[in-house]
């Protein structure tokens, strides 16, 4: 059974879950401070990492939100956004992702919906390449939800 907790220190013990859904440090740099993190546990071991920031009063943003390659298809990561969701009732919610097709389709599944999206945003972010499913992510799709 999935245990979610927050993490309020040493954020960072948790890289390895963070870089599975941003593949450079550096940016993972410019929110961990900020954020709010929270792992889902199975039997003790973190599975999943949720990364959240509050940007404005009626708006936050999962930056990270990742599950091991071995734990995925199993709801965790939808069980993680459903945790996030009741933290924040009332607000929107907003994400940026690649024009990945699975990523999108388990976004959109979970009633997320197109809202804008950043041109060449991989492409100059990035110090390489990024890949998923055999595309190379180049803008990033922003997708939000308005929780009840």
């Amino acid at each position: 059974m999935l245990e979610i907790q927050e993490i309020t220190t040493d954020k960072k013990r948790f890289l390895k879950l963070l870089l599975i859904g941003d593949e450079q440090e550096d940016m993972i740099d410019h929110y961990i401070n900020r954020c709010r993190l929270f792992i889902g546990y199975i039997n003790d071991i973190p599975v999943a990492c949720c990364a959240i920031t509050i940007e404005t009063k009626q708006l936050v943003e999962i930056k990270n939100l990742a599950v091991l390659p071995e734990y995925r298809h199993r709801g965790i990561g939808r069980s993680m956004l459903e945790y996030s969701e009741t933290l924040f009732t009332g607000m929107t919610f907003q994400l940026g992702t690649g024009e990945t097709p699975s990523t999108l389709r388990f976004y959109l599944n979970c009633g997320y919906t197109y809202s804008h999206s950043i041109p060449d945003f991989f492409t100059t972010n990035y110090n390489h390449p990024i890949i998923e499913e055999g595309v190379i992510l180049k803008d990033m799709i922003y997708l939000r939800k308005k929780t009840l």
